[in-house]
């Protein structure tokens, strides 16, 4: 028979800038003021590459130029391939570069402001503009209207929240929000018809979750002269990242299959599919993809392949599904770093020193004596100066201990190989070491009967859901006690020693649901 009561635990994530000296970016930009930002240029790396990972592309309006990003900096590329030429430099983290529609700019994100925000800049480096103020939002896959008056951008108020469906006009100001309901929805990918009418996207609940079940994104498409919103796939595997071809008729997207990650392509008029490229890399889809859940890719301007980034490398992508060719690249990175991140530390050689971490503390009943772990060892000592003796000579980890009532015995939790773990029992002065489990699986947190004849401890001998056991001092077969569906640890005695306490915790989104029940016991 049990009966329970009930407590939540949230997560709950706490995000701490640290930014010593940092004069933040006003809203208006600063008026031109160049911000303070918390690092300086500590050191040069340099180095020549012809691989990458990660590099969202684009390819310019003409065909004749590939634009990307490189370990935060945007380099452009001749379509056939051979040297990049490095258009932004210095420590901000520049990424996500698309052209505009007269190919005479590109639009990226950058931290160049002290955070986040949509920049633009000329390709003969003249011009560069910071489309959105503030450094509290997070901006992924902006992209310019086939106008190029505007730009659609996934934002999102922070680490944490769900991105929504931005628009904001070239020469600046607020901008509008476009989907912005549910609250919990999240946005990201957008790619803008040739009309300029639908904008396609992908779409999740929340940001991210722990223990992420499939299918996690779909595609919507959102309607600019109606304002509704359509989903526009179900597929197991996800569909993100999509990308529209300048004439309409295709649509190529992200998903998973099995293990790996490919593109899809859709034809818009008949909704005919099919792989255009697998494997190709992997997607993050389990994280906040801070980056998308791709890189960037694009058509080339006459919508007969698709250029992308997927093994290091740099690829042309056929529509007609013949052999993908490889775009080779060279980049002659010179990157500004920060400071050296390195403190010394001594490390102390004597035979005895002071320990910074002690836990799972046990005072005797006669309060004459502790049981503690350190280095993952049980040690005992006399109180109040005693000094610490190890319980036992074994080499593995020992944990949880716990004195019997009358003091002569110490029981606690050993570590088995790398995951598994038994209940042991000892006399106080180390001798008589005995196994009370013989379960090499996983049980642990023994719980000494008030009458010393018995130990209560939990294990997860199922493989799923903790039970709660009984054994003796004899190490008779444990008796079942009871079930759980979750995690329950740390059983405890009722003072008359007829009924056991314990917790029995299931995880939820974004947090933990935990219930403490109780069992009684047969007469």
């Amino acid at each position: 028979m049990r009966s329970a009561f009930r407590f939540s635990a949230a997560a709950v994530a706490l995000a701490l800038t640290l930014t010593p000296g940092v004069n933040a970016q006003q809203p208006d930009g600063g008026k031109g003021k160049k911000p303070d930002l918390p690092l300086t240029v500590g050191r040069h790396v340099n180095f020549t590459t012809t691989k990458a990972s990660w590099m969202s592309l684009d390819v310019s309006p003409d065909g004749k130029m590939i634009v990307f990003d490189l370990l935060g900096d945007l380099y452009t590329l001749p379509i056939g391939g051979g040297t990049a030429t490095r258009l932004t430099s210095g420590l901000a983290m520049d990424n996500q570069p698309r052209f505009s529609p007269d190919g005479k700019k590109v639009v990226f994100v950058s931290d160049r402001s002290g955070g986040d925000n949509i920049w633009t800049i000329s390709l003969d480096k003249k011009d560069t503009a910071q489309i959105t103020k503030g450094n509290d939002n997070l901006y992924t896959s902006p992209e310019f209207t086939p106008d190029g008056k505007y730009i659609v951008a996934a934002k999102s108020g922070g680490l944490g929240g769900a991105a929504k469906l931005w628009i904001y006009h070239i020469d600046g100001g607020a901008g509008a929000a476009l989907v912005r309901e549910p609250a919990q929805l999240k946005v990201t990918g957008p790619t803008v018809s040739r009309d300029g009418r639908y904008i396609w996207y992908s779409r999740r609940q929340g940001d991210w979750q722990y223990n992420a079940i499939f299918p996690q994104y779909q595609l919507a498409v959102y309607d600019r002269q109606t304002g509704t919103n359509t989903v526009m796939s179900s597929r197991y595997g996800s569909a993100f990242r999509p990308q529209l071809s300048h004439d309409g008729k295709w649509l190529v997207y992200g998903s998973r299959f099995e293990t790996n990650t490919g593109l899809r392509i859709r034809n818009t008029d008949s909704g005919t599919e099919d792989w255009l490229v697998y494997p190709i890399q992997r997607d993050d889809q389990e994280s906040r993809a801070p980056l998308d859940v791709l890189p960037g890719y694009a058509f080339t301007p006459d919508d007969k392949a698709v250029v992308l980034s997927y093994g290091g490398e740099i690829w042309r992508v056929p529509l007609d599904k013949t052999k993908p060719v490889k775009i080779p690249f060279t980049a002659n990175v010179n990157l500004d770093v920060g400071p050296e991140v390195r403190f010394a530390y001594k490390v102390d050689d004597a035979a005895s020193f002071t320990a910074h971490q002690v836990r799972d503390v046990a005072p005797s009943p006669d309060g004459k004596r502790l049981a503690f772990v350190s280095l993952n060892r049980v040690y005992v000592m006399d109180l109040p100066n005693g000094a610490p003796r190890r319980l036992t000579t074994q080499n593995v980890g020992e944990f949880y201990p716990t004195w019997s009532p009358d003091m002569k015995h110490l029981a606690f939790r050993k570590i088995i190989g790398e995951e598994n773990s038994e209940v042991f029992i000892a006399d106080g002065d180390g001798t008589h070491l005995r196994n009370l489990t013989n379960n090499p699986f996983f049980d642990g947190w023994p719980a000494w009967s008030p009458d010393g004849q018995k130990i209560a401890f939990a294990s997860n001998r199922r493989g799923h859901g903790y039970q709660i056991f009984l054994t003796d001092l004899a190490g008779s077969a444990p008796q079942l006690v009871a079930n759980t569906e979750g995690r329950g640890t740390a059983p405890r005695w009722a003072p008359d020693g007829k009924s056991i306490y314990f917790t029995n915790c299931q995880s939820k989104d974004y947090g933990v649901d935990c219930e403490i029940l109780v069992a009684r016991l047969p007469p």
